[in-house]
């Protein structure tokens, strides 16, 4: 185990828990609070999530992938946008999600199956600025070379997927919206960040990728 640092500026890190099991956020709590942390504020849905960033700040977010409402991976942005550094910690051992979370924004990522030392080490590691891959979860991104082949389109997240998905099949930002139940602005939003992601030079050339994808 690490040990526990008294000092006041570690008491006072702030700890955002995203998980949907609540099992899993009391075990996660009680493991901060047995190393000298506060006990950090709890989210179950990625709705949890935003709802907390709006109303505080954070140093660090432990992030599920798998939650009730969705991917975690849809939540990367709004943690980045408002500051927090990111420390996966899921299930998914995979190597095209690991590398998704790490380019698309997570500062670190621990499996499940790990030791509780080793996610104590990624908190460390993370807030000190440091990138951080666990063991088992590095061993699994030698294979995102060919995941990458198979898949370009790997980098997307879930949501990123269904609306270039509408977007191949000819829908406007209007449509997308109104068949996601998010606002146009948002869905401007995610078309923005999809173009960077798959390096793309314009939203108009997305569209064009994404109608030749389907063909």
């Amino acid at each position: 185990m690490l040990p526990v640092d008294p000092s006041p500026a570690h008491a006072d890190l702030r700890f955002l828990l995203i998980d949907d099991h609540p099992a899993v956020r009391q075990g996660l709590n009680l493991l901060l609070e047995s190393h000298g942390y506060t006990p950090g504020v709890e989210a179950a849905t990625r709705a949890d999530a935003k709802g907390c960033l709006e109303q505080a700040s954070f140093d660090l977010a432990l992030l599920d992938l798998s939650l009730a409402d969705g991917s975690g991976l849809d939540l990367l942005a709004d943690l980045t946008e408002h500051g927090v550094r990111i420390l996966v910690y899921s299930m998914h051992e995979d190597p095209g999600t690991i590398d998704r979370a790490l380019r698309c924004g997570a500062n670190g990522y621990v499996t499940k199956r790990e030791d509780p030392s080793v996610l104590l080490e990624g908190i460390e590691g993370v807030l000190r600025g440091e990138r951080f891959v666990s063991e088992r979860a590095g061993s699994s991104l030698d294979e995102t070379a060919g995941a990458r082949a198979m898949d370009p389109l790997f980098l997307l997240s879930d949501q990123e997927r269904a609306i270039f998905s509408a977007v191949g099949r000819g829908e406007s930002n209007m449509d997308v919206a109104g068949s996601l139940g998010i606002s146009p602005r948002t869905v401007e939003t995610y078309l923005a960040r999809m173009v960077n992601k798959l390096g793309l030079s314009n939203v108009r050339t997305l569209r064009k990728f994404a109608i030749n994808w389907r063909e």
